[in-house]
C-alpha cells in the first residue's frame, strides 16, 4: 500500500499538448506581465494534476519539488520545429533563435536552474504555490481531510536564496489559506545537492523545515564530473581499482556520505525536528540507504 509520494517533479507536467505551448510562451516573454499571462495558462493544469494526486493520497504526504531543469530543455532544437514554434507563438524565427541562443549554457547542470529560476522569475514560484495550495484546499474540503503540502525548493546553495523563494511561497500560500478560511499547515524545505548547502546546513535549516538529499547532483558536484559524461572514462577507474563501485549507483561513503552526515548533524542542531529524506538513484539502492 502506498504510504507517501516521496518526490513529485513538477517539470514533467509541462511537456504535454497545450501545457508545453504555454510554458514556451512564458520562456519567450519579454516582460513580467507577459510571463504572468503565460503562467496563468499553466496553473490550471498543475492544479488539476495536484488535485488528482491528493485525491489518491488523501492525508499521506507528497513532496512537491518546484521547477528544476534549465529552461532550454522546453524549447526545440530541430530547424523545422523552431520554424513551426515561431509561427505558433506569433514571433519571428530570428527572435526565437535569439531566445534559444541566449538560453544556451556550457554547463547547464550548474547553470540557470532550480531556485535560480525562481530568484530570477519569482512569478514561477508564485504560480506553482497557487497550484499546490489551491489543490490542497479543494481536496481537503471535498474529502473532509487535512492535507499538509510539502513544498521543496531545489538547488539551494545559500540560505538567502532559500529565504527569497520561501518568502514568495509563504506570502502566496498564507493569502490563499486566509481567503479560503481554512486551517491548513504546510512545510517548505529544500534539496541538499550542492556541497556548500551541506557545509552551511545549520544556516539553511533556519529556513528549511526539511531536507531532501539530492544525491545525483551532490555526487556530481562533489566528484567534479558529470553523470552524463563520466561513463566514457569510469571503466578505466574500475579496471585499475581506483573506484570499486559506480558512485552514481552506490553512495560514496567517504566523501558524499560525509557531506550528508554533516548536513544532517548541522541541520538538526539548528532545528531538532528537521525532516530528512533522500532522492535520486541512490534512493533505490539498499546499501546506500543503510
Amino acid at each position: 500500500m502506498l504510504k507517501a509520494l516521496g518526490l513529485c517533479r513538477t517539470e514533467h507536467m509541462f511537456f504535454e499538448g497545450d501545457r508545453i505551448k504555454a510554458v514556451r510562451e512564458m520562456i519567450v516573454a519579454r516582460t513580467t506581465e507577459d510571463r504572468v499571462k503565460a503562467l496563468a495558462k499553466v496553473e490550471p493544469y498543475q492544479q488539476g494534476d495536484f488535485e488528482a494526486m491528493y485525491r489518491i493520497l488523501g492525508e499521506r504526504p507528497m513532496t512537491v519539488r518546484y521547477l528544476d531543469p534549465p529552461l532550454h530543455e522546453f524549447l526545440p532544437t530541430k530547424d523545422n520545429e523552431i520554424v513551426e514554434l515561431a509561427a505558433d507563438l506569433g514571433i519571428t524565427e530570428a527572435d526565437l533563435r535569439t531566445v534559444i541562443d541566449n538560453l544556451h549554457e556550457f554547463n547547464p547542470m550548474m547553470g540557470h536552474r532550480g531556485c535560480r529560476l525562481a530568484v530570477s522569475y519569482p512569478e514561477i514560484a508564485e504560480m506553482q504555490t497557487n497550484a499546490v495550495i489551491k489543490a490542497a484546499i479543494n481536496v481537503s474540503r471535498e474529502k473532509n481531510i487535512h492535507i499538509v503540502p510539502h513544498i521543496m525548493i531545489p538547488l539551494v546553495g545559500e540560505v538567502k536564496e532559500l529565504k527569497f523563494v520561501k518568502d514568495v511561497v509563504v506570502a502566496t500560500a498564507d493569502k490563499l489559506i486566509a481567503e479560503a478560511g481554512i486551517d491548513m499547515k504546510y512545510e517548505v524545505g529544500t534539496m541538499i545537492e550542492i556541497p556548500r548547502a551541506a557545509l552551511t546546513a545549520d544556516q539553511i535549516a533556519t529556513e528549511a523545515e526539511f531536507f531532501s538529499f539530492g544525491t545525483n547532483d551532490l555526487t556530481q558536484m562533489t566528484f567534479g564530473f558529470s553523470r552524463d559524461d563520466a561513463g566514457k572514462f569510469l571503466s578505466y577507474y574500475y579496471d585499475n581499482k581506483v573506484y570499486e563501485n559506480d558512485p552514481f549507483a552506490h553512495l560514496d561513503q567517504n566523501g558524499v556520505g560525509k557531506l550528508v552526515e554533516m548536513a544532517a548533524t548541522l541541520g538538526r542542531k539548528t532545528r531538532p525536528e528537521l525532516g530528512l529524506g533522500i532522492c535520486g538513484e541512490h534512493g533505490g539502492d539498499p546499501t546506500s540507504i543503510e
